[in-house]
Parts: C-alpha cells; structure tokens; sequence
C-alpha cells in the first residue's frame, strides 16, 4: 500500500496563518509532490458541532467559506477529494465501534483534549460529543487508511491515540486498520504561529488573527499593530528577538528571495536578528518588511479566490462529488471493520451453515 493523506479544518470560521503556516502550505506541497496514491481533505462539521451544537448555522456558514480558502491556496480537487465529514456516514459507526477501545482515564488525559476543554471553559460541563472527539477523528483517519496526517504540533496527541487505538483494534480483531504517521512543517517556526497579540496560539475566538481572505489594508493594519518587545523603546535601543512576534513570523515566512525583493541591506534573518539585538532597527521598518513578506504571499490567493467566488454552485459541487467519492471509500472500509469484529451477520454464510446444523440435530 501506498502513501495515503488524510487532513481537514473544523469550518467554524475562515481559515488564517495559523492554518497555512501550520498545516495548509504542506498539504499542497504534498499534493503537488505526487508521492501518494490518495489525498482527502475534509471539512469536519460533524468535529465542530461538538462545541456549537446550539449554532449550526455557524458551522453551515462556514462551509464554503474553508472550502474556498483550500481552493484558493492550491488544493485541487483533480488530485485530492475534498470532502464534508457529516456526508460520509460510515465515519459515525466506525467512531461508535471505536468508543469501545478507549478509556475515560485515556481520553482525560489526552493533552491537546485538556487544553480545548480549557480554552472552551467547559471544565464542568464537558459535551460527550466534545469529550470523545480524538475518537471520531480516529475515525476519519483510519477510514480512508491514511497512513500521513500532516498535522499542527498541537495535534500530536490525536494521532498518538489514533494510533493507539489502531493497534487495539489489530490486536483484537486482526490486522485491519493502517496506522497513520503525523507529518509536522518543515519549518519549526511554523509549528504553532503565535496571535498577534502575543498569545500562544492565533485563535479566531481570540480575534488575533491574520485570514487568509483579509483585505490588503486589514493585512497591513493587523501588522503594524503587531506585538514585539517591550523594552525596544527607541530605535537605538538593543532589542530581543525571542518571543518577538514579528521575528516569530519572519522565521514562518521569509525567505531569500524576500530579502533580496524587499529588504537588500540584509543577506538573511541571522543579519537582521543581529542588527536588532544590538539596536538600530526599528520596529515599524521590521513591520513594514513583514508586511510586504505576508501580502507577497497572501496576493496570489485573495485572487484565486476571488474567481471561485464568482461562481459558488461550482464550489458546492466539487463538495458533492467529493463527498460521493469518500463515502464509498469510508464504507468499504466500514465493511471491513465489520467482517472483522464478526457482526457481518448476513454475509457470513459459514455462521448461518453452523446455526442450520446446531438446530438440525435438536
């Protein structure tokens, strides 16, 4: 068996930086590379209803609005199936067959679960749907047989249990469900893009973000706002480059050919690191770089979305058809499942032979 991809979003807003720095860049890199036999991408409503099950029409919303952020940046739907995670059923019985390998002590531990329980103040009252949704993204990955999840760092801890329950699954029932591989950024900057705000995480709940389908001027805006350090008071002054967000998204973004379009005075960020530690650089040129870096970036697909926009009832088609194409893909594996665990009742002509014999000799 080949390489399979299997990697989504939660359409619970615009897709911004976070995503595309953190995993959106490497899925096209990776559809683009050719070395696959299948790539799904999937919008996971059935995933983001688990914390807005009383606003749907968020999550309704935004389906288009993920789908045409994939498109925009490059996902093509002639080389992977973009795909709705409510359309393709199987998922939701592979996900009740699996509930039954997990533990609650497991789940409770799980870190990336603990943080989201956190973040969403659901300390005292945790949605079983929310609670078990290392679960159902188990699911998802294994019926496809994906064995590459190109995923945030944050995520780790899903495809470790994804994993576990993999093995579970195989030794109980017998060899069945591949194992999947995460596949983190290339760039280490890259693994979880801080707010621009400063906080840990760019959030759309936190309204620190950069979206991808941001004006030109609300780009600029957001960055000339950006947090740096401190102390770095006059431009004279020596600055710190750690925890200095627009440094963080330089290392995310720039590259050579930036600093030869935008900034010459500089042969790479190591110049530029240094020049700014031992002061002399201000922060508003550094921003105004960094401007330039991102809009570089972001142009191309404000324009490529811009023409699907013109014509939406594509949009939603490539959606139907690709949600068409997983589900029998999902289902197969489904029946395997159930052949495995012996609850094919109706195909399984050798049981229902034993059960003519066991009353024939009554």
């Amino acid at each position: 068996m080949g390489n399979i991809i299997l990697t989504g979003d939660r359409p619970t807003g615009r897709l911004h930086l976070g995503h595309y720095a953190g995993a959106l860049k490497r899925r096209v890199e990776l559809q683009n590379a050719g070395n696959y036999d299948a790539m799904y991408v999937m919008i996971a409503d059935a995933q983001a209803l688990t914390d807005n099950a009383e606003n749907p029409e968020k999550v309704r919303q935004n389906i288009v609005e993920v789908c045409l952020d994939y498109l925009s940046c490059g996902v093509d739907p002639e080389k992977s199936t973009i795909f709705i995670q409510s359309q393709v059923p199987a998922l939701c019985e592979l996900s009740f067959y699996y509930m039954n390998l997990v533990t609650v002590s497991r789940l409770q531990r799980n870190p990336t679960v603990k943080n989201e329980i956190i973040m969403r103040n659901f300390e005292t009252s945790i949605p079983v749907g929310f609670f078990t949704y290392p679960i159902s993204q188990s699911a998802d990955i294994t019926a496809f047989k994906a064995n590459v999840v190109p995923v945030g760092e944050d995520q780790l801890p899903m495809i470790e249990q994804a994993r576990e329950i993999v093995r579970k699954f195989n030794a109980v029932y017998g060899e069945t469900l591949v194992e999947p591989e995460a596949v983190l950024p290339t760039n280490k900057a890259s693994f979880r893009l801080p707010g621009t705000d400063g906080k840990a995480k760019m959030s759309k709940s936190l309204g620190n973000c950069i979206y991808l389908s941001d004006s030109a001027d609300d780009v600029k805006a957001k960055i000339m706002s950006m947090y740096t350090d401190p102390d770095h008071i006059k431009v004279t002054d020596p600055g710190k480059v750690e925890g200095n967000v627009v440094f963080t998204y330089l290392d995310a973004f720039a590259d050579e050919s930036h600093f030869k379009a935008f900034m010459p005075d500089y042969a790479n960020m190591d110049e530029l690191k240094a020049h700014y530690m031992r002061g002399g650089l201000g922060d508003m040129k550094l921003k105004r770089f960094l401007n330039e870096v991102v809009q570089s970036i972001l142009e191309p697909i404000r324009l490529k979305r811009k023409e699907y926009e013109r014509d939406i009832p594509a949009v939603y088609e490539i959606l139907r058809e690709g949600s068409i194409a997983a589900s029998e893909v999902a289902e197969k594996t489904l029946q395997e499942v159930k052949n495995a665990m012996r609850i094919d009742y109706f195909k399984d002509e050798q049981l229902i032979k034993e059960q003519i014999k066991k009353y024939e000799n009554k």
